[in-house]
């Protein structure tokens, strides 16, 4: 399934939103824009239907508690409202969503003062089959702690849209955590974002296909990785650890090899951003995938991902892309949408708008996003 629409009341940075999204969907603006928070709705969602995400009351405790997460801007109306249109096909988008979600969120009128149910609705097919509070929320008002999402003996009839959400993925990782995790003793999050058992996930997989994706990999990264030659997957002689190695061109034969925590950080954001790409035909949240990356390789992240996903046995699968990178935007050969983020001032709330005709038209006669959407994204920055 894909996620078509998505509205947004109250959720930080943003007071009003009502966009689409297509198979893949780039959010361009600059920092604290709220590029970040809009992937967050996505996180939140997953988090909701997570086995270990502890429903609304964690998922909100996580995120600092309602009054954190609500915008600063909203001044009339105190709740947060997300709704979700999602379908199986993006090609007719003038029929009814497949399936629609709807949640309303409000801060609990006494007591703990904990979030609650304000709206909770699920429409199939534009039929209408959840409608909360319902009576037996109003006679016992602790229901409305939880959603119906995330209990399974209340979404059998939706279950559906909580196992879309519960595989979204999201990924930021973050080199040091992948090379020295085994020092630091920090524990991983479930869902593992910053891939710190990104080693263990590629030893979990089959060898036959392991090895298929090791190989696709290495072939991208003999064309970016100065002098290198080889990619393998190994484990440890005495503990079994996995590993990854790589070999290099070198004028002793046995003192090419390198492992994990020898790679640079932009090898191993590489190869991890790959492996993803190969690996998931599900919602996939990527933020800034530029980072620590060569000028050359950030330039052809776009064909990259295009390729991969391409190359994959099984169809499907969206991907959304947080960056204000001119680099990456440069590729004039982008395919996928644009949301521009353009954050208020005085403290009003971000807008989020779509490439004007005149934006769509200059791209195809052959200029960038960079040349055509990122001026729009534009602020004052002085000297330090």
């Amino acid at each position: 399934m894909y996620v078509s629409k998505i509205e947004i009341v109250n959720w930080r940075n943003f007071t009003k939103v009502d966009v689409p999204l297509s198979e893949t969907t780039y959010l361009i603006g600059p920092n604290a824009s709220g590029k970040s928070n809009l992937l967050d709705i996505f996180r939140f969602l997953r988090d909701l239907v997570k086995p270990r995400g502890g429903g609304l009351q964690q998922s909100m405790e996580s995120r600092g508690g309602l009054t954190k997460v609500r915008s600063l801007a909203a001044r009339r109306n105190p709740r947060i409202e997300l709704k979700v249109e999602l379908r199986e096909s993006l090609v007719d988008l003038s029929r009814d969503a497949d399936w629609k979600y709807v949640l309303s969120i409000k801060t609990e009128s006494g007591g703990r003062r904990r979030p609650i149910v304000d709206k909770e609705q699920v429409y199939k097919l534009g039929r209408r089959i959840l409608n909360r509070p319902t009576s037996d929320d109003e006679t016992d008002k602790e229901r409305l702690t939880q959603t119906h999402l995330e209990q399974i003996n209340m979404n059998s009839g939706f279950r559906e849209v909580a196992e879309f959400f519960q595989e979204v993925l999201y990924l930021h990782l973050v080199p040091q955590l992948l090379k020295y995790g085994h020092q630091v003793l920090l524990p991983a999050l479930e869902s593992d974002p910053f891939g710190q058992k990104f080693l263990e996930e590629i030893a979990g997989t089959s060898k036959k296909v392991r090895d298929s994706r090791l190989r696709r990999i290495e072939e991208i990264l003999k064309k970016v990785v100065p002098n290198f030659e080889q990619l393998k997957f190994v484990r440890d002689e005495k503990n079994g650890t996995p590993h990854l190695e790589m070999l290099y061109n070198h004028w002793r034969p046995n003192a090419g090899w390198q492992r994990e925590d020898q790679f640079s950080d932009g090898t191993l954001r590489l190869i991890a951003l790959i492996w993803t790409l190969l690996t998931t035909n599900k919602m996939i949240l990527l933020e800034e995938p530029e980072l620590s990356l060569h000028k050359r390789v950030i330039e052809q992240i776009p064909t990259l991902i295009y390729k991969a996903r391409q190359s994959r046995k099984v169809a499907g699968g969206q991907i959304l892309i947080s960056t204000h990178s001119e680099v990456l935007l440069s590729n004039t050969g982008i395919v996928g949408s644009f949301l521009i983020l353009k954050p208020g001032t005085g403290g009003e709330s971000t807008e989020i708008i779509n490439p004007s005709d005149h934006d769509i038209d200059a791209m195809r006669m052959g200029l960038s996003p960079a040349d055509v959407l990122l001026p729009q994204t534009s602020t004052a920055v002085g000297d330090i």
